[in-house]
């Protein structure tokens, strides 16, 4: 079929990491990237915007994501990642071994965590006592992968960032709104629930209440990528000190410019 190809660096984490660097923030990238060729460049080129590179776990071949998309959104995808299920938990290693915390010293901040780990590695995770002065953002690897957060769902404080399919796989029943999967997901055990949902209202959950914002209505160009940039600008207004109603309409409003921009 006659298209348009367009090659870029990717992946959740290092989407969140890229729009983090951007909006001023210095975020450290824990990720399998490849000594190849493509991971040499790629590494040069995160750290070239202002992502810290110090911590990457390197492999021999870098993973690759395909994305098809047509006018109505996302069409099929296809992922390898065999460097980052081969290289499991031994991504997270500075976590634990001193480098930027222990068990005993835990290390304090948010840690953006894509789901794109195995289900026994991301159960492993639940309970480690290394993460938990950790404020863990938990983004699914994808549609496919969101089952495999159930785990997650048991680790007091975690905060989930899923839209309303992915909600749905997650505590496996259909939700009308993103206010009946968000609530859904804190009867479950989240600590807090983000759920988006395209073009209709996003709803953000927690123990106080349920906030829901529209999002600003664009045409959709793109569609790779949006709820990554949704992710990063969250949690770079929350960092700022930004209310809850704020930090979402904020992050709505990224997105949005995101999926209505024409570059890549």
């Amino acid at each position: 079929m006659p298209g348009t190809i367009q090659r870029q660096p990717g992946g959740g984490a290092l989407n969140i990491a890229l729009v983090l660097a951007d909006l001023g923030h210095r975020p450290a990238l824990l990720a399998s990237i490849g000594q190849d060729a493509a991971g040499l460049e790629l590494a040069k080129a995160i750290a070239a915007r202002g992502v810290i590179t110090n911590w990457l776990h390197r492999d021999r071949a870098t993973d690759s994501y395909i994305a098809i998309e047509d006018t109505d959104g996302l069409v099929a995808a296809i992922a390898d990642s065999r460097g980052l299920e081969s290289a499991g938990l031994r991504l997270l290693a500075p976590l634990r071994d001193g480098r930027l915390g222990t068990a005993h010293t835990p290390f304090r901040g948010p840690v953006a965590l894509d789901g794109g780990l195995t289900a026994a590695h991301l159960a492993e995770l639940a309970a480690a006592s290394w993460l938990a002065g950790v404020d863990l953002r938990v983004i699914p690897a994808s549609g496919g992968k969101a089952a495999r957060l159930a785990p997650l769902l048991q680790r007091a404080g975690t905060t989930f960032y899923l839209n309303r399919a992915e909600a749905e796989i997650l505590c496996g029943t259909d939700f009308p709104d993103t206010q009946t999967a968000a609530r859904a997901l804190l009867a479950r055990g989240a600590g807090r629930a983000l759920v988006t949902d395209g073009p209709h209202p996003a709803s953000d959950a927690d123990a106080t209440g349920v906030l829901t914002t529209a999002p600003p209505q664009v045409k959709a160009l793109r569609v790779t990528g949006a709820g990554d940039c949704f992710v990063a600008a969250h949690m770079a207004h929350e960092q700022r000190g930004q209310p809850r109603a704020a930090a979402l309409a904020a992050a709505l409003e990224r997105a949005a410019a995101h999926v209505a921009a024409t570059d890549g």
